[in-house]
Formats: structure tokens, sequence, C-alpha cells
């Protein structure tokens, strides 16, 4: 899936994890992940970056796509929480969030990979 904030930011095409297998391995045994990569998880509320070798930027959204929390490199072996609505975590490389300029409330639109 393409993840954009806004119309005009494109933040990477994202592999989504929606079953309990793919949502509990995760990122796990990745040495690092690409520029323009990423991973969706839904439903999901709350992540941990525990046996990972690289920091991530973390963003959940609620139901509509709004952006509710945002967590600019998260380190190994830390948690993040999005709150009580959160209902998707998207994990993307390190810094994307701050280039993008991406803020709590932006609209974040998920579209299907042609």
């Amino acid at each position: 899936m393409v993840v954009q904030a806004g119309r005009s930011r494109v933040l990477g095409v994202v592999a989504v994890a929606e079953t309990p297998r793919t949502r509990m391995v995760g990122l796990l045994g990745r040495d690092a992940l690409g520029p323009g990569d990423g991973l969706l998880l839904r439903p999901c509320g709350m992540v941990h970056t525990c046996f990972m070798r690289f920091p991530i930027d973390v963003l959940f959204t609620d139901r509509a796509g709004q952006a509710l929390a945002l967590f600019p490199e998260v380190r190994p072996f830390r948690l993040a929480w999005g709150g009580f609505r959160a209902r998707q975590a998207i994990e993307l490389p390190a810094g994307t969030l701050a280039r993008a300029g991406v803020a709590p409330g932006v609209r974040v639109e998920l579209e299907p990979v042609p």
C-alpha cells in the first residue's frame, strides 16, 4: 500500500500485516528498512521494538485515518502506544516523519499499489 500524509506527501510503500502471525513478527529479523519502505499493522494500538536492530518512526491513526500519535526514531527495546482510539500503526524508516513534516491531526491515506 502507498501511504500519503495529506494529498501531496508520499511517506512510502508499506507491506500490510493483518494476521496475528504477521503482526507478531513485524520487522523482526531485518537489518534495516530501505528508504520508502515500511509496515502497516492493523489492528494495532501499541508496538514494541524489542529485539530490533534499528530505530523506526511509528505513526498511529484512528479508523478514519487521522494521525493520532507520532513517535520519531524509536530505538530498539522501546514501546510506543497510540492511545485508546488508535486502530493501526505505520512503521517507517527513522526520520521519515520529520522529513515529510507529518503532525498529529493530518489525514493519512492508504492506496493499494497497482
